[in-house]
């Protein structure tokens, strides 16, 4: 896709190519996290927290053996509608080298800010700041895939 499609394209399609960036991009996320959590730093993903605290009966209707490839799943899936969102932002916004790295922050603030304290998690409840820099990297990771490595063409 070259500048001017990516402006002039179809919404669709850009928001689709966005949205299969946002399911790779977390599931980078994913190898960071065990990493993170191999190492100690992160006690446990937000993801896993969610389904544990919050979705217990929703994950209860999966085979004990495939919980945690449904919550997995669940993520890169909540990955992909974030590149979506992405993907729809003007042009302009997206095409700047600091927009994908910043919307992953964003997402990872909006968790820190309002959706952990929301479902009340116990992980807004406790100070980790070890660990929140490791999610706040693992958003920035996010955001850098989203926003693709490439170097894009100047129209």
């Amino acid at each position: 896709m070259n500048a001017n499609e990516e402006t002039s394209g179809p919404p669709v399609e850009r928001i689709a190519h966005a949205a299969l960036r946002g399911a790779v991009a977390a599931m980078a996320m994913t190898g960071m996290r065990v990493l993170t959590v191999s190492l100690g730093i992160v006690e446990e993903p937000p993801p896993q927290a969610i389904f544990r605290q919050r979705a217990k009966g929703l994950l209860r209707l999966v085979p004990r053996e495939r919980r945690r490839a449904a919550v997995e799943l669940a993520h890169w899936g909540y990955g992909a509608a974030g590149g979506g969102v992405f993907g729809a932002l003007p042009a302009g916004i997206r095409r700047q080298s600091w927009a994908g790295p910043m919307y992953g922050l964003a997402v990872w603030a909006g968790f820190e800010v309002a959706l952990a304290p929301i479902l009340g998690l116990e992980q807004a409840k406790k100070p980790r700041p070890l660990e929140r820099v490791a999610l706040a990297a693992d958003h920035l990771l996010y955001g850098l895939v989203l926003s693709e490595f490439r170097r894009r063409p100047r129209e």
